[in-house]
């Protein structure tokens, strides 16, 4: 039976968040310059993103630059933004029936590419379907931080007090405050670990990592990955019993 075949339809995780690993290994067991892994990166953020759409997710969130990338060498990073201003279209998200948005500390982007985004954004707004949401010079512990200097300021200002401050007060802070947490969390690439990335909003979700190289990872991949999800009890700290 194929994982298409396996999954429940009535238990599609609602959001799924991607760490898309291995663009520049990808590249160099082919010979080729990092730069091509990104591109042909870029072609699978197009399948996936519909593969995800037509499976039922609503929400769709892809590591696509770290604060930490800003470190890379420059014509590495010239390229990226570039590609970035490439990929990004209008059309695609309307055929799909796409909602739009980014989150990450978007002023460090070139203005031409912060103005490409506002538009997707804007235009695509009324869009029903899935909602694709690029991390861009995002970190998590950046984004903590400036929700903490955010409810700082307030508390400064008299606008809020210290007893005031909850898990819902922080999140509403978040860049991330208008979408649920991942239900899944994928990670391409064969690495184990999270690189700053949603650490407050992966607390509870489930994580799945594989060795295959973001180039490489189809939709049978992604039906896997659900597959799993749906094999395994979320309890969120209680017992079988207690969900059962």
């Amino acid at each position: 039976m194929s994982y298409i075949e396996q999954i429940d339809k009535t238990r599609i995780p609602q959001h799924v968040a991607i760490i898309m690993d291995g663009n520049g290994r990808w590249a160099k067991q082919r010979g080729k310059e990092r730069t091509y892994g990104h591109h042909a990166g870029a072609e699978t953020v197009q399948r996936i993103t519909e593969d995800a759409a037509r499976l039922g997710i609503k929400y769709l969130t892809l590591y696509t630059f770290s604060t930490e990338n800003w470190n890379r060498p420059q014509e590495e990073v010239t390229a990226l933004m570039n590609l970035l201003l490439d990929s990004i279209k209008e059309e695609t998200l309307m055929k799909n029936n796409l909602r739009f948005n980014v989150i990450g500390d978007l002023k460090k982007l070139p203005v031409e590419v912060q103005d490409s985004l506002t538009s997707c954004i804007e235009h695509s707004a009324r869009n029903t379907g899935m909602c694709l949401v690029l991390a861009l010079s995002y970190s998590s512990r950046w984004e903590i931080t400036e929700a903490v200097r955010q409810i700082a300021t307030k508390i400064k200002e008299g606008d809020l007090s210290p007893e005031q401050i909850t898990d819902e007060c922080i999140a509403s802070h978040l860049n991330t405050n208008f979408m649920p947490d991942p239900d899944l969390l994928i990670r391409t690439g064969g690495e184990i670990r999270l690189s700053n990335y949603l650490l407050w909003q992966c607390a509870y979700s489930e994580l799945y990592f594989c060795d295959i190289f973001w180039p490489d990872f189809d939709k049978e991949e992604l039906y896997k990955a659900v597959c799993e999800y749906q094999q395994r009890e979320r309890r969120f700290g209680k017992t079988s019993e207690q969900i059962s």
